[in-house]
C-alpha cells in the first residue's frame, strides 16, 4: 500500500530553480518516485547535469530554459512541457535567495537598507519565486481539475533571523502566499503547500556558515547549538516531503502547510 501512496507515474513535475542544490535534489526525488520531470532554469549546464542524473537513475526528464521574472517566457515554458512531457500537474517553486546588498553586516544601520535591494529581494523570491509561476501553471492545473503546487519558503520565514532582514520578510510573505492559493484553489483540485528548509548548506550561504578551513563559523556555530540534530541538513532530505506533497494519494487531504524540515531548530525557544 506504502509504494503506490507515494508512487508518481503518471504526473509530471516542473520544478522551477531545479539547477540549483535544493531544487536538483527535489527534482531527483520525484524524478526516481516515477515522474516525468522538467527541470526549469537559466543554466543548460546545470539542468543539463541534473537530467542526465534522473535519466541515469531510470527516470524521464528534460531542461527548460525560462525566467521565472517573466510571465511569456514562463508561459512558452509550461506549453513546451507540455507537448515533450504532458500537462504539468506538480510544481515546485524552489527559485530564490538572498542578495548581499539586502543583508546587514554586524553594526549597521537598518535604516540605511535601501528599497532597491529591499525590492530586488522580495521580486527574487515572492514575484519570480512564487506568484508568476503559480499563476501560469495554476491555470492549467485548475483547468485540469489536478495539482500540487510545492513552495520553497525558510526558517527564516517564520523566525525573523538577523541580517537578512528583507529575505526573512520575503519568505514570510510567501507562506502568506501559499495559505491565499490553498485556499483559493481548494474546490479546483489543486492543493498548495510550502517546505520551510533549516539550515541547508549551499552555494549562497557556505561561505556563511563556514570558514574557508572548512570550520564552523561564529554562526554556523550558533546555528548547530541551536539545532538539537547538531548538524546542517543534507539537499537529499528535502525529497521524503517533496514525494508526499507531490503524490495525490499520500497528501490527498493536505493543503494551505508549512511543512519544515529543519532537525528541530525551530523547537528551541531558548
Amino acid at each position: 500500500m506504502s509504494g503506490k501512496l507515494f508512487d508518481l507515474s503518471g504526473e509530471v513535475a516542473a520544478v522551477i530553480g531545479g539547477t540549483g542544490a535544493l531544487g536538483g535534489a527535489m527534482a531527483q526525488a520525484l524524478g526516481e518516485a516515477g515522474a516525468k520531470v522538467a527541470i526549469i532554469g537559466r543554466s543548460a549546464e546545470r539542468g543539463g547535469e541534473r537530467v542526465q542524473q534522473i535519466q541515469a537513475a531510470g527516470g524521464t526528464a528534460i531542461f527548460q530554459s525560462a525566467d521565472a521574472m517573466s510571465r511569456d517566457s514562463l508561459t512558452a515554458a509550461r506549453d513546451a512541457i507540455a507537448s515533450q512531457l504532458g500537462t504539468v500537474t506538480v510544481l515546485v517553486n524552489a527559485a530564490g535567495g538572498n542578495k548581499p546588498d539586502a543583508t546587514l553586516p554586524p553594526g549597521s544601520d537598518f535604516c540605511k537598507l535601501s528599497n532597491a535591494a529591499w525590492n530586488e529581494v522580495f521580486d527574487l523570491n515572492l514575484v519570480g519565486g512564487v506568484l508568476l509561476p503559480s499563476q501560469v501553471f495554476g491555470e492549467s492545473m485548475v483547468a485540469a481539475g489536478k495539482g500540487s503546487i510545492i513552495n520553497i519558503a525558510s526558517m527564516s520565514g517564520m523566525i525573523p533571523l538577523s541580517r537578512v532582514v528583507a529575505y526573512s520578510a520575503a519568505k514570510a510573505a510567501v507562506i502568506n502566499l501559499t495559505m491565499f492559493l490553498a485556499r483559493e484553489w481548494a474546490t479546483k483540485g489543486v492543493r498548495v503547500n510550502a517546505l520551510s528548509p533549516g539550515f541547508f548548506p549551499a552555494e549562497q550561504n557556505r561561505k556563511l556558515l563556514f570558514n574557508d578551513d572548512g570550520s564552523y563559523s561564529a554562526r554556523g556555530q550558533q546555528i548547530i547549538g541551536h539545532t538539537p540534530m547538531a548538524r546542517f541538513g543534507t539537499a537529499e532530505e528535502l525529497g521524503g516531503a517533496t514525494v508526499w506533497l507531490a503524490a495525490p494519494k499520500a497528501s490527498s487531504f493536505v493543503t494551505g502547510q508549512n511543512i519544515v524540515v529543519d532537525g528541530g531548530f525551530s523547537s528551541v525557544t531558548i
